[in-house]
């Protein structure tokens, strides 16, 4: 199975760029994976939420083939525990699925068309974060499910 990371806005501020590619080569061990940025249009910041978040469902919503696996951030998903987000990986591994994405929306969250799209919303915490800091927060946790999966001792309970 591959893993994908989808996110919506600019490339990766420095403060988090090397915690997502270290997090990224170490999943790396368990995992093909990736990251994908979409880049948004120059006049964005003129587009109301709605229009803007239209905008980025119509580059999502391209980018998907019909067999991929997409897993939507959320704030109303599904919360999951650690050992739960290792069991969830191992599970779409088990069902042999050739590509599990996450997708960081933007600014407003993700249209209705693209949630309609997802088989699983999932939220990381009641807690809002900066975008950036949703990279680094979702690398680091799809490591330590990587970790839980094998019984490794990055994850301590």
């Amino acid at each position: 199975m591959k893993i994908e990371c989808w996110a919506i806005g600019k490339p990766h501020e420095s403060y988090v760029e090397k915690g997502v590619d270290d997090f990224t080569r170490r999943i790396g061990n368990y995992y093909p994976i990736e990251w994908r940025l979409f880049s948004l249009k120059k006049n964005a910041p003129t587009l109301s939420p709605q229009k803007l978040m239209q905008e980025e469902s119509t580059l999502i919503l391209a980018a998907l083939k019909p067999d991929d696996w997409l897993v939507c951030l959320d704030e109303n998903g599904k919360a999951l525990s650690s050992r739960k987000l290792a069991d969830f990986i191992q599970d779409r591994g088990n069902e042999s699925i050739k590509k599990i994405i996450f997708l960081i929306g933007g600014a407003y969250g993700l249209d209705e068309t693209v949630l309609k799209k997802s088989k699983f919303t999932w939220s990381l915490s009641t807690l809002t974060f900066p975008h950036q800091m949703v990279r680094l927060i979702l690398s680091e946790q799809i490591y330590r499910a990587c970790t839980i999966g094998r019984n490794e001792k990055y994850h301590h309970q």
